[in-house]
């Protein structure tokens, strides 16, 4: 499983991530998984992503190719990015998009956070794309993640890489499918 969060203070934008995957009850840290971040770089975006392990090597390769629309610094271009990878995702990857009868939408089957210097945003598996004013996390350990940044994101002077790790060292600390180190980054928005 996956924690991720993203921060925006003080004219910074940051992106952490946990490094540990899990296979059932089984782990695989970074002590032993040589290609264990789940935080890719796409141009000068940051793109973390939840769900199965297979999708950040899926996002590497689908970014890689040319020509490729990927558009992160507004919703609607994010919303046009995530249109256009899902039915590449169905069509080249084999997703299974499934979901229940009361769906209206197909699931992409993960979700991701994004950080570059426009803001922070989310997209989720329904492809409903938010942009965050302060804080958010994704994934099995995103509620300790959640609380850690609401105490510390106005209380202390920490700056936004800070706040994000200790996002993800709280939730290391308390889900059993979150695990440590972390990897994280800041960037500088272009409006504060």
């Amino acid at each position: 499983m996956t924690t991720i969060a993203v921060v925006k203070k003080n004219g910074y934008a940051a992106i952490a991530a946990d490094t540990m995957t899990k296979w059932g009850t089984g782990k695989e840290t970074a002590a032993y998984i040589v290609n264990h971040s789940k935080i890719l770089r796409i141009g000068d975006t940051y793109l973390g992503v939840t769900g199965n392990a297979t999708f950040k090597t899926i996002l590497r390769d689908y970014f890689a190719r040319p020509k490729v629309y990927a558009r992160f610094h507004s919703p609607v271009e994010i919303f046009k990015t995530w249109q256009k990878l899902h039915a590449v995702l169905k069509h080249d990857y084999y997703l299974l998009p499934g979901g229940g009868d009361d769906e209206m939408l197909e699931s992409s089957r993960f979700d991701a956070l994004i950080v570059n210097a426009s803001g922070i945003f989310g997209v989720v598996a329904h492809r409903t794309v938010q942009e965050f004013s302060r804080f958010y996390a994704f994934g099995s350990g995103g509620d300790l993640a959640m609380g850690a940044m609401y105490v510390t994101y106005d209380r202390t002077r920490k700056p936004a890489e800070d706040v994000a790790r200790l996002a993800i060292e709280a939730a290391a600390e308390f889900d059993d499918s979150t695990g440590l180190p972390v990897t994280s980054y800041a960037v500088k928005l272009r409006r504060s």
